[in-house]
């Protein structure tokens, strides 16, 4: 049956026999702090992207529409982005990383919105492309706007998260960006994603 299972039937009883469950008691909540500057181990940016780098991640594009009073010549923003997870079920949230330094977070800042759309094997250049500043990521691109944002949703993805900025918080040099879930959905289910490891594509 499992924990779940059992804790279910648990309640079921005692409610036939008119029994009322004591109230949970909420845990403490933690203590939190920054980490001062005498606290930091010294490691080495190398080091750190090399022993992180053995932790394969799946590869998505983040796009997010023109804003409003935007030039229409500006087009659509998106980026490419491995630092995407899944975040909360109730309410459904969704979560991305991005450099404060980045030349298009502030463009999907200002739309408000995005689509996160997971790449397939198949797509690693067009995964490249997207990963290049200055230049018209979009050209020959195929895609249709997401239902709920308008944002493109790239043909051939393997599913694709359309959200609204939920929040924003500051992590050293990223910013973690929040967005609650509002339609979701999967191209081909049995293809093969794209994935990155040890600065490569595997």
């Amino acid at each position: 049956m499992g924990q779940a299972g059992t804790a279910e039937a648990a309640v079921r009883y005692l409610r036939s026999a008119g029994a009322t469950p004591a109230p949970v008691e909420p845990l403490p909540r933690p203590d939190l702090r920054c980490v001062r500057a005498d606290e930091r181990a010294p490691l080495a940016p190398a080091e750190f992207r090399r022993v992180l780098g053995t932790f394969a991640t799946g590869v998505t594009v983040v796009t997010a529409p023109a804003a409003d009073g935007e030039a229409a010549a500006a087009g659509p923003a998106g980026f490419a982005c491995q630092s995407f997870s899944s975040l909360s079920l109730d309410p459904p949230l969704v979560a991305f990383m991005v450099g404060r330094t980045s030349a298009t977070w502030p463009r999907i800042a200002r739309a408000g919105a995005f689509c996160v759309n997971v790449l397939g094997a198949h797509q690693g250049e067009l995964c490249r492309g997207f990963a290049v500043s200055g230049t018209d990521k979009f050209a020959g691109v195929p895609y249709d706007a997401a239902p709920v944002s308008g944002s493109p949703r790239l043909a051939g993805a393997l599913a694709w998260i359309d959200c609204t900025i939920h929040a924003v918080h500051t992590g050293g040099d990223h910013l973690i960006v929040v967005g609650r879930v509002d339609a979701l959905g999967t191209g081909t289910e049995d293809a093969t994603p794209l994935l990155f490891h040890r600065g490569r594509f595997i």
